[in-house]
């Protein structure tokens, strides 16, 4: 019998090559793991389409957190990367998910602290805060870079409102007086 979650958020690391996805179950403030990822490099963007469908139909996410393409020299590099993401939010779409877009530094400072870290850093990090034993860890960094895109909304949603203006409790305690008890 699988476990039930209040909300599952599916996290993806966008490739052509190796696309990662993880998916991140949630009840209440407590979140869970499960890691999975795509090899094939002949992977084709159709595949990709129909991988991604597979595991949105199989485990009904409630929302998407993708990785934005890195932006680099290598203009056909990102085309590719773009069209890998197109069809994977196409995908997420086709079953009216959510999606958030986070770039690659956000995730890695949401998750290390640090928005330089390398990806075995993010991963280490991830084992460390999800309990993750190492035989679950996947060979490839694209899974933990996805589980790390999903754990990022994680954090990112359950962050307390801040309104604009407002650096600091003390700052939204005096322009909000009337929602404080």
């Amino acid at each position: 019998m699988e476990k039930q979650y209040e909300n599952i958020i599916i996290g993806i690391d966008p490739g052509t090559n190796v696309m990662g996805y993880a998916l991140l179950g949630v009840n209440g403030k407590k979140p869970e793991l499960q890691l999975g990822r795509m090899e094939d490099h002949y992977m084709r963007l159709r595949h990709i389409y129909e991988r991604v469908s597979g595991v949105i139909q199989e485990y009904l996410p409630d929302e998407m957190a993708i990785e934005a393409p890195f932006y680099g020299k290598n203009v056909q590099s990102m085309l590719k990367l773009g069209r890998a993401q197109g069809v994977a939010m196409v995908a997420a779409l086709n079953r009216e998910i959510p999606i958030t877009e986070y770039e690659p530094r956000k995730i890695k400072m949401a998750i290390t602290g640090n928005g330089a870290a390398s990806k075995e850093q993010v991963a280490m990090m991830l084992q460390r805060t999800l309990g993750i034993a190492d035989e679950q860890m996947p060979a490839l960094l694209d899974a933990t870079d996805a589980l790390a895109a999903a754990l990022c909304h994680f954090y990112e949603r359950n962050k307390p409102f801040q309104s604009k203006g407002s650096k600091s409790w003390k700052a939204f305690i005096a322009q909000h007086p009337d929602r404080v008890k």
